[in-house]
């Protein structure tokens, strides 16, 4: 059951990706639902094996890599953390194929299409279920590979092109930092599998090594170099700028891998090596600042955005914030628990922006909507569900984690964790907000699209309803039924999977923080919500006023472009990059002295030496006579000098030589 689990994604998209132009369009739907169907029972019934009942378990399949010291194996480990995962991203896999059987029915190249998301399904499992770091890198570069054969399915697309490029150039730089971390750990502890590791690292809390000419824990080295990875793949400040962009491919790939499982590998892997980030303390509170100002910034960029899709983007890249930030602060079963929640109901907000996109004659721009609440009430009533739950709306799924994360902030009573607790709580206000702009600009105000769109406009067949109905059970109820499971005081849920030194924990400590402070992020959520409201509803003009003076224009401005990072990327750092490689790289090295030690100089010189030797035959008798009178004296000059100097004992061989050739020169 536990290697079906694993390997039946993998089987269809074998499957679709070779036999897809003989199995047809029915065929490849068929097969894909099959596989699909059955992996997600074979995880709920892992789900119930090793979470409930309390039976981890450990599968080794061969051995990989044997050489001396280095020892891998194809090992899968199926503990409680794995299979929450493993139902976490079978579920909205499954769905996202059923989504993509009539989202993407008029595309030619749906079987390709289908074998990719399948191919990202098996690497996702791949990186949850390994045993080890190698095999799980496997996996993590697997899901970049994916993602950028996805989000550049319409490869004749420019923009698909650059953002698919972006997102594999910024994810490189995660990953090196990953690789980084994975070899450290090999070389300290001569082995990459996590049990080992594991029960190695209170053993090396004294070891150093050189870092950046700079001696550091060799601990605290390994846990920044894999939470650069982390960075990268969760889209956190510095390197978040190929998510919004990611959002070229189409909807059903921003739904799978952009918003519930890929970008929480980075989550995943903080969570799975809590064992060493506890003894890390340094590294935690870097990732605490991290978080929570990724948390607020995304919110912030997401305040003026136009894009329905950019829009849910930057809630992506906020909500993991959240998570990041938990995991920092020490609580890594609060951050897996926002994790799952997340899934589910940003699942939906992607999916049923698709319905929206799809309903509009792929209109993307929220100014030219409006007026759909009308046309499709059953999406505007999923889109309801989903932003309410984004925005952490009394007892949906949202309000259940993320209340919890502020209130263990707040509750560490240490000043990373009041900052980040200011920072997520400005966060809420910000995306209770745009929340409440997007469902007003789409589907309440007065239509501002194209009469021959809107006219055409209507609702979404079954299979994209049926999803969406699907995923918004989830979005409002599984906070409620998963809370005491997953982060009720004393639940052994976790077991070993997690590890929390003791003077970490602090769950019971939030539970008993001043109430003004656990009623504040409800209360800036509700505010916000109602302040959209009115500025969309009642004042317009209002807004439009504030947009046109010369603060709102430069606030605009500076929110709507991200905070410019794009524009200092562009015109800074990749601009100085390009320049430095085109001058030194090119110029002078590759043009310039490779060139002219290398080929270009090798014919240069046999040219020219054939050409001199060419010049000297001139066809005149007279030429070779003179010639060869000067090549005799030379011969004879040559001996009477050697009897003269060698011979009589006054120099030796290697001084007659350099006396030639100074001779030779000066003439």
């Amino acid at each position: 059951m536990y290697l079906s689990l694993v390997f039946l994604p993998l089987l269809n998209s074998i499957t679709s990706g070779l036999f897809g132009r003989f199995l047809g369009f029915k065929g490849v739907s068929i097969i894909s639902m099959i596989c699909l169907i059955f992996t997600v029972n074979f995880s709920f019934f892992a789900f119930y094996e090793v979470g409930l009942m309390g039976s981890p378990t450990y599968l080794t399949l061969a051995i990989w890599i044997d050489s001396e010291t280095l020892n891998v194996d194809w090992g899968f480990l199926f503990d409680s953390l794995t299979v929450t995962m493993c139902c976490v991203v079978t579920f909205v896999s499954a769905l996202v194929h059923l989504y993509s059987i009539e989202y993407m029915s008029h595309d030619p190249h749906f079987p390709r299409f289908m074998s990719y998301l399948s191919l990202f399904t098996f690497f996702m499992l791949i990186l949850i279920t390994a045993d080890n770091f190698v095999q799980m890198f496997v996996g993590w570069e697997g899901v970049g590979l994916c993602s950028f054969l996805l989000i550049n399915f319409w490869f004749t697309r420019i923009q698909a092109n650059k953002a698919a490029i972006k997102a594999m150039i910024l994810n490189r730089i995660g990953d090196f930092g990953l690789v980084l971390g994975i070899l450290t750990i090999y070389v300290h502890y001569k082995a990459v599998d996590y049990a080992t590791v594991f029960a190695l690292t209170p053993l090396l809390l004294f070891e150093k090594c050189t870092f950046l000419f700079w001696d550091a824990s060799v601990i605290d080295v390994i846990c920044f170099l894999l939470f650069i990875g982390a960075i990268g793949k969760s889209a956190q400040i510095g390197l978040h700028t190929w998510l919004p962009d990611a959002m070229e491919g189409p909807t059903p790939v921003s739904a799978l891998i952009h918003a519930a499982t890929m970008v929480t590998a980075g989550v995943f892997l903080i969570a799975r090596s809590s064992p060493i980030y506890e003894y890390a303390p340094n590294v935690l509170f870097v990732i605490t600042l991290v978080g929570s100002i990724t948390a607020f910034f995304a919110a912030s960029s997401g305040l003026l955005q136009n894009d329905l899709k950019r829009v849910i983007a930057y809630s992506t890249c906020s909500q993991l914030g959240y998570m990041i930030f938990a995991c920092g602060l020490s609580n890594y079963s609060v951050g897996i628990f926002h994790l799952v929640n997340h899934a589910f109901f940003k699942a939906l907000l992607f999916l049923g922006a698709g319905s929206v996109i799809h309903a509009t004659s792929d209109e993307q721009d929220i100014r030219k909507m409006g007026g759909l609440k009308n046309l499709i009430p059953f999406t505007y009533s999923m889109m309801m569900i989903g932003s309410l739950a984004l925005m952490g709306f009394p007892f949906l799924t949202g309000f259940y984690s993320k209340d919890v994360i502020l209130e263990i902030a707040y509750g560490k009573f240490t000043n990373a964790g009041h900052f980040s607790y200011c920072l997520g709580a400005a966060g809420a206000f910000l995306t209770a907000f745009y929340s409440t702009r997007l469902l007003f600009l789409t589907f309440l105000t007065k239509p501002n699209g194209f009469k021959s769109v809107l006219t055409t406009t209507s609702e979404s067949s079954y299979p994209i309803c049926t999803t969406l109905a699907i995923l918004a059970t989830p979005s409002i109820f599984i906070g409620f039924f998963t809370k005491d499971l997953f982060i009720g005081l004393g639940t052994d849920f976790w077991g070993p999977a997690i590890f929390v030194l003791p003077e970490q924990v602090n769950i019971v400590d939030a539970e008993f923080i001043n109430l003004k402070y656990k009623l504040l992020p409800i209360v800036l959520s509700l505010s916000g919500s109602l302040l959209a409201y009115l500025f969309y509803t009642f004042k317009n003009k209002l807004v439009f006023q504030m947009k046109m003076s010369i603060f709102g224009k430069s606030l605009y401005n500076f929110l709507n472009r991200k905070w410019f990072f794009d524009k200092i990327y562009n015109e800074f750092v990749g601009q100085c990059v390009y320049t430095a490689g085109y001058i030194t790289s090119y110029k002078t090295i590759d043009r310039g002295m490779l060139e002219i030690f290398g080929p270009y100089g090798l014919s240069f010189l046999v040219t020219f030496v054939g050409k001199s030797l060419a010049s000297l035959q001139s066809s005149h008798l007279y030429h070779y006579l003179f010639s060869t009178l000067i090549f005799i004296v030379f011969l004879l000059g040559f001996r009477i000098s050697k009897l003269i100097f060698v011979g009589s004992g006054f120099l030796n061989h290697k001084i007659f030589l350099v006396f030639l050739i100074s001779v030779f020169i000066v003439s």
